[in-house]
């Protein structure tokens, strides 16, 4: 089943942007997070977040298959 993804804009003290899946509880505020799109998983929603934000990476809680640290 695809879900929606977000990025946050605002990046981490560390520089990465998270993406997020729709249900998380980290999911940042509308006015903090750009739509993504529809995926089945985490690695082309980081891919896609890739190519606004270099250095973006899966959130811990939610896309933890693509959190790299």
């Amino acid at each position: 089943m695809k879900k929606k993804y977000y990025v946050n804009t605002h990046a981490q003290a560390n520089g990465d942007h998270e993406v997020h899946s729709e249900s998380c509880i980290y999911l940042p505020e509308i006015a903090n997070r750009k739509y993504l799109g529809e995926f089945y998983s985490c690695e082309p929603a980081v891919t896609e977040a890739k190519r606004t934000y270099p250095k973006s990476d899966g959130c811990y809680y939610c896309s933890r298959a693509c959190h790299k640290g």
